[in-house]
């Protein structure tokens, strides 16, 4: 179904040839603008370039030239773009690091928030301007564009945030990045582009009552999006939502679009849409969704290609398979404890003995660059010729913490379940529910994890347990109980936010009540659903639990290593915090 649009070919798309290359030393009206503006994120922007040698201002034609050096080596420099790439770390020193620099580059952003349109002044997130520099980009820029729109400064980085703060904001008026995502009408969080048919529903119990009747093929749109959705062709938010929550990294791993859309209710309801069949593309350059409607195509009635690939599962391990130390684990055990435990060993090895790998991220060619080992010796600060693992290693000690811990492996929760006839029983007829596609799966899910909260845990089991907490935990006051399933973060397969950890774990008897309601967040209805869509048996998915020591901290989440809405971004990573986490 799905039917990829080139951004290009978008209606409002801009063309090289319909304008002027650049404006020069001429203000920019809102008709120059127009004409010369890109747009990221919803939001129409022209490149800037300040030549403070000659006093002169340069508004780029977006189109014409993708990156500032392009314009300046032919425009101002009387160069080729290929002689800037051949030096790009010296022409990157010199354009954003360089107190003395000629240039000063930015991007001018048009916003409107309250009814009144301003432009966002910012420069890219790794410019090193002072604050004198700052106050001078901002003032000669303000003074070449409409004077009837106010300018404001939008901090690239905490650098900037801060040094800011020390200055009037009568002085140097300024906006946050998440204010402007606030104002937002349009935000991509996952590009795409696909056909389906448009369901709406106007709060969570509008959606609870109608679930059952959502396709392969819907495209939902919500104020909200729930976590619990099936696996769907789009998703569009009517209100901002955060980009990292496990609903948009869900809706990236299923490689679907996803958006913020301001007004989507209206624009559905004015064009009669609901229920019907639409062609949609999210994408980050255009100024809002494309949305186009259909006829129902004729692939709807043959099942989604993604069910023919089924998500590959390692055979998992569950016969006498010991509670060992998370530092003892490799990732080889992730067929018998999990994957995050698994991942928890190799951290804890890494730290103990070092790695080639812990450089492999800079090995990497990036084009024009030969690799980024040279940057990383930078931020060591160690010489050129430095062995790079043995100091990004002894870096890496002085920073990161491993709480002690310990993995129970898959053959625990086996033995607790088959010691359990009606646990036994009803997981039977969960398979057969399951084999039939029957309405009862989510009642079936609900019963049998409250059969595995009330278990009683064999006491060989609990003397077991209790041995290996004192023998490796002692002294820890506070737990945290996690989840280590076989069947997360796999290809094609996350299973972001589907189980259960809990935290603030500080009695035995909450330990055994915890390990409990980690191994039932493997049978909610949401988890076996999401499994069932992906390929994954219920007879192949087990979970593993890590009782860990809590280390107190005043915030807590996610590092998340790639971008969920543009996979070639290798140059950020992302948290998702939380003060209560």
């Amino acid at each position: 179904m799905s039917n990829p649009l080139s951004p290009a070919s978008h209606p409002n798309a801009p063309d090289a040839d319909s304008g002027v290359r650049a404006l020069i030393n001429t203000r920019l009206v809102p008709e120059a603008f127009s004409q010369l503006a890109g747009n990221l994120a919803g939001y129409p922007f022209v490149k800037v370039v300040v030549d403070r040698a000659n006093g002169a201002i340069h508004f780029l034609n977006n189109a014409a030239y993708p990156f500032h050096a392009d314009y300046i080596a032919e425009a101002l420099l009387g160069i080729s773009s290929a002689e800037v790439d051949n030096k790009i770390d010296h022409y990157n020193r010199t354009f954003y690091f360089d107190p003395e620099r000629r240039f000063y580059l930015g991007i001018l952003s048009l916003h409107t928030r309250d009814d009144q349109r301003f432009f966002a002044l910012e420069t890219v997130e790794v410019d090193t301007m002072s604050l004198e520099m700052l106050r001078y980009f901002y003032e000669f820029v303000r003074g070449w564009i409409d004077p009837a729109l106010p300018l404001l400064v939008k901090p690239a980085n905490h650098f900037q945030e801060a040094m800011l703060g020390s200055v009037d904001a009568i002085e140097i008026p300024r906006i946050l990045s998440h204010e402007l995502f606030a104002s937002s009408p349009y935000v991509v969080l996952n590009r795409g582009s696909t056909r389906g048919r448009i369901r709406t529903f106007a709060n969570e119990a509008d959606y609870v009552a109608h679930r059952h009747t959502l396709e392969w093929y819907d495209i939902i749109v919500m104020d909200k999006v729930p976590e619990d959705i099936p696996r769907l062709s789009g998703v569009i938010n009517a209100q901002h939502t955060t980009p990292l929550s496990h609903i948009n990294v869900l809706a990236s791993g299923w490689q679907i679009p996803n958006a913020v859309q301001l007004g989507i209710f209206e624009r559905i309801e004015s064009q009669g849409l609901e229920g019907q069949w639409v062609e949609i593309s999210a994408q980050p350059e255009a100024p809002e969704l494309w949305l186009k409607k259909i006829e129902r195509p004729a692939e709807a009635d043959k099942p989604p290609a993604w069910r023919a690939t089924k998500v590959k599962i390692e055979e998992p391990e569950i016969i006498d398979i010991p509670i060992l130390p998370l530092s003892r684990l490799r990732m080889s055990d992730r067929s018998r404890y999990g994957t995050k435990a698994a991942n928890l060993g190799e951290l804890h090895r890494l730290l103990a003995i070092g790695s080639e790998k812990a450089t492999g991220f800079y090995r990497v060619r990036r084009p024009p660059r030969a690799n980024l080992l040279p940057y990383l010796a930078k931020a060591l600060e160690v010489g050129p010729d430095a062995d790079l693992d043995k100091e990004a290693i002894k870096f890496l000690r002085g920073l990161v913490h491993l709480p002690q811990g310990i993995a129970v492996p898959f053959s625990i929760q086996q033995r607790v379940f088959e010691s359990s006839p009606k646990i036994q029983q009803a997981v039977g007829k969960l398979k057969m529910a399951l084999e039939l596609n029957a309405r009862q799966v989510d009642a079936l899910c609900v019963s049998l994890q409250q059969m595995v909260l009330a278990v009683r845990i064999p006491s060989e089991i609990i003397d077991l347990l209790d041995a290996q907490i004192a023998r490796h935990l002692a002294g820890v006051s506070t737990f945290v109980v996690r989840s280590s399933s076989n069947a997360e973060d796999l290809e094609n397969f996350s299973a972001a936010g589907i189980y259960e950890s809990i935290n603030k774990v500080s009695t035995a008897d909450r330990i055994f009540e915890s390990i409990k309601q980690v191994w039932s967040s493997l049978l909610s209805p949401r988890s076996v659903r999401l499994r069932q869509e992906a390929g994954i048996s219920l007879d192949d998915v087990y979970m593993g639990v890590i009782i860990q020591e809590e280390i107190p901290s005043q915030m807590g989440g996610v590092l998340i290593t790639t971008n969920p809405a543009n996979r070639a971004d290798f140059r950020n990573v992302y948290f998702n915090l939380s003060t209560t986490s």
